[in-house]
């Protein structure tokens, strides 16, 4: 069991340590009685859980994350002096948020459309 852990401090992220010789997918150690071969998790999916993490935790800003979108999709009729400003303005986070994922008409691109998601959903 000492071996395994030591084995497991070893390894940062997804490199081994030069204290084995082991590479970053499995790990042996021998102990006197057997030997005890420890796997090593990918680390692609914790940085993505944690990219995940990071991504929904921070805040998006409507002034400089939303609006810039919806200007350059929905510009004129949705801001000032446009034909539909005064039943739709987008220029007013509530709006986007009772109107929720029905943006998406417009929003074709992935990136943009998570960011909008990802307001919607936060409080």
């Amino acid at each position: 069991m000492a071996g395994l852990v030591f084995a497991s401090i070893c390894i940062l992220g997804s490199y081994a340590c030069s204290h084995t010789n082991a590479g970053p997918k499995a790990l042996t150690t021998k102990s006197s009685a057997s030997s005890k071969t420890a796997t090593a998790l990918p680390t692609d999916s914790s940085q993505n859980q944690a990219a995940n993490s990071a991504r929904v935790t921070a805040r998006v800003d409507f002034q400089t994350q939303i609006k810039p979108i919806l200007e350059a999709r929905c510009q004129p009729c949705h801001f000032s002096g446009g034909k539909v400003y005064q039943k739709m303005p987008f220029d007013r986070p509530e709006t986007i948020k009772s109107l929720g994922t029905k943006l998406f008409t417009r929003i074709k691109d992935e990136n943009e459309r998570r960011l909008i998601s990802d307001f919607l959903t936060q409080q």
